[in-house]
């Protein structure tokens, strides 16, 4: 089993880097892989609607010229993803939302039914509600949202400060270990076991 952490950081060993690998060294000690993608100080472009990965049944963005159907790929091989953000002005960053909002999009078989969590890192303020923006996607996927002992947040402004938050630490173990929980019970028979799904019956409200 492997688990996907994407660090929506332009910082490559940052706060948020610093989050994501004491979850992969967690991870490990349940005999689980992990690999860190790192999103990089490159533009993200944001989906511009243009329904061109649905039309063509692409299976990835149509555009290729940013990291998104990179890290999207990276998917096919791994059972579940964490998502891990800076906050800025109380939300994640714009490239992350990017990231997101198009992998889910144009590749969403390979994100539906997979485990899922999000961790925020913020120097004293808007954690929760960059949290709650990154984990709201999730849900939309039918991917099982993976907790902990409180909201996935640690604190920390300089460069490696965020590994002095014990507790922040200690949320992202907790998190770690219940995502190798619920990996195990997924593949406990080998195959990844999912419920049966009804056809999605969409309603729009203008007629």
């Amino acid at each position: 089993m492997k688990v996907l952490l994407i660090n929506g950081s332009a910082r490559r060993k940052g706060n948020t880097f610093v989050a994501l690998n004491e979850i992969a060294t967690q991870l490990q000690k349940h005999s689980i892989e992990s690999e860190i993608a790192q999103i990089g100080a490159k533009p993200v472009r944001g989906c511009i609607a243009c329904g061109q990965c649905i039309a063509k049944q692409l299976g990835r963005c149509t555009f290729n010229d940013d990291v998104c159907n990179e890290i999207a790929a990276k998917m096919a091989d791994c059972d579940a993803v964490v998502i891990g953000s800076p906050v800025y002005y109380g939300q994640p960053t714009g490239q992350v939302l990017a990231l997101q909002q198009r992998m889910l999009f144009s590749a969403g078989h390979l994100f539906r039914n997979k485990p899922a969590a999000a961790v925020c890192i913020c120097r004293r303020g808007g954690a929760s509600a960059a949290f709650q923006t990154l984990t709201m996607p999730f849900q939309m996927m039918n991917m099982p949202v993976v907790t902990s002992q409180y909201w996935n947040i640690a604190y920390g402004r300089e460069e490696g400060e965020a590994a002095r938050d014990t507790e922040g630490m200690q949320t992202m173990r907790t998190l770690a270990d219940n995502m190798a929980f619920l990996l195990q019970r997924i593949h406990a028979d080998g195959a990844p076991q999912y419920p049966e799904r009804e056809e999605w019956q969409p309603m729009h409200f203008i007629r």
